[in-house]
C-alpha cells in the first residue's frame, strides 16, 4: 500500500484516537512512508450514517441512497483510477459486508474503464 484514502465522515473526531486526522497522516508518513488523502466525494453524510446506525434506515435503503449520492457527485468521473493505485480505503466499519467502503470500491470498479481490483483486508 502506498496511499490511505480516508472516507470517514468523522475523521477529526476525538473518538478516532490515534486514527484522527492529522495524527494518522503523520504516523503513516513517518512510520511507513504511506501517503494520506481524505476523499470527501466518497464520504456519506453524517445524518445518513447516524440514521443507519440507529436502525432508522435499513441497509437496502442506505445502500441505495449512498450509491445515488456517488452518482450525483460524479464519483466515477471525478476520481481517477491512478489516485487509487495501491491505495486502501479507510472507514470505521470493521468488515466490508455492510459498509460504505465496499460500496464505494464496487461503484468505482464498475465506473472505470478496465475496472479495479478490490481486496478486502
Amino acid at each position: 500500500m502506498r496511499r490511505l484514502i480516508d472516507i470517514r465522515a468523522s475523521n477529526r473526531s476525538q473518538l478516532a484516537g490515534f486514527a484522527k486526522m492529522p495524527d494518522l497522516a503523520f504516523f503513516l508518513k513517518s512510520i511507513a512512508g504511506i501517503a494520506y488523502h481524505a476523499e470527501p466525494v466518497l464520504v456519506p453524510p453524517v445524518e445518513m450514517m447516524r440514521d443507519y446506525r440507529k436502525g432508522l434506515l435499513g441497509w437496502e435503503d442506505y445502500q441505495a441512497q449512498y450509491l445515488a449520492l456517488l452518482a450525483a457527485r460524479g464519483a466515477g468521473t471525478e476520481l481517477a483510477p491512478e489516485g487509487f493505485d495501491r491505495g486502501c480505503l479507510l472507514c470505521s466499519e470493521p468488515v466490508a459486508d455492510h459498509c460504505h467502503r465496499r460500496l464505494a470500491a464496487e461503484y468505482l470498479q464498475s465506473s472505470w474503464p478496465g475496472g479495479a481490483r478490490i481486496v478486502h483486508l
